[in-house]
């Protein structure tokens, strides 16, 4: 099974590893057009730039700095440091941003990068936080009432990684009391099945808000690359047995087999 994406939620993991059925996913295609996107939601909320074409388009010209910040020397928090996290790291350190990250596992440090020892830590120091955790169902409801109360006045925050992560009603609470001075949300927790179906959330009135659908890694680049990666695996699998990167089975690298056929027995890792 070939899943051109970074998800396998829609995949039964455990059913088809018991029957021998290997899936394989793309992983690392399409995180530097994650990693941009955030970029420019992080840029475009310090500048209140959805606010301002809001207003533009309704007929009233505000040129005003009010609000408006650089974000050269602002702190970004990022909630989990794998591919997605770690580039985005290097880019807002080159952007002049300082980084601090918070990581359920030990992750290397890139540039400048400051571990927190705790979600809390982060919170309460960045005035941008951008979600990258995985879709683990422990994770649903990861972002809550209690984590946005942490966030500093005037922060934004940002989530391109689950839609089930981030309570979006707790979100909404803290954009109208002014709290929260924005957000970019890319990701929902019921999304349409295709391109073309409507689409309704309750922070479409929010003044200083971007909302994509869940196109954080689409960009012409990352679908080929996707396609390339996710094909490579699968003729490897097929035609040598090899399973590397594969997401459900274990890790087994063999090179081609051009004198026989080759056979993959897979069996329970249980004693006896």
């Amino acid at each position: 099974v070939g899943c051109f994406c970074i998800g396998t939620n829609q995949v039964d993991l455990d059913y088809a590893g018991k029957h021998g059925i290997g899936v394989f996913n793309a992983p690392y295609s399409n995180t530097r057009s994650v990693v941009e996107l955030v970029i420019c939601d992080i840029i475009c909320l310090m500048r209140r730039i959805p606010a301002h074409t809001h207003h533009m388009r309704h007929g009233l010209w505000d040129k005003s700095a009010s609000g408006s910040h650089e974000v050269r020397g602002k702190t970004l928090g990022i909630i989990g440091y794998g591919n997605i996290g770690s580039q985005l790291s290097v880019l807002a350190e080159a952007l002049g941003m300082r980084v601090v990250f918070y990581d359920i596992e030990e992750k290397l440090a890139m540039g400048n990068a400051h571990r927190c020892e705790t979600l809390d830590e982060l919170l309460e120091q960045s005035d941008a936080v951008t979600l990258h955790v995985d879709g683990r169902k422990s994770n649903t409801g990861f972002f809550g009432e209690d984590q946005f109360a942490r966030m500093k006045q005037n922060a934004i925050f940002i989530n391109l990684s689950r839609g089930f992560v981030a309570n979006l009603d707790a979100l909404k609470r803290h954009l109208d009391s002014g709290h929260l001075s924005g957000a970019a949300v890319d990701v929902f927790p019921v999304e349409p099945k295709k391109s073309g179906d409507l689409f309704d959330t309750d922070l479409a009135d929010e003044d200083n808000m971007i909302l994509t659908p869940h196109i954080g890694g689409s960009t012409l680049e990352a679908q080929k690359s996707i396609g390339h990666f996710v094909s490579q695996r699968l003729e490897d699998y097929w035609d040598k047995g090899s399973t590397m990167l594969s997401v459900n089975l274990p890790q087994v690298t063999l090179g081609p087999c051009k004198s026989a056929a080759r056979i993959a027995h897979l069996h329970a890792n249980l004693p006896g």
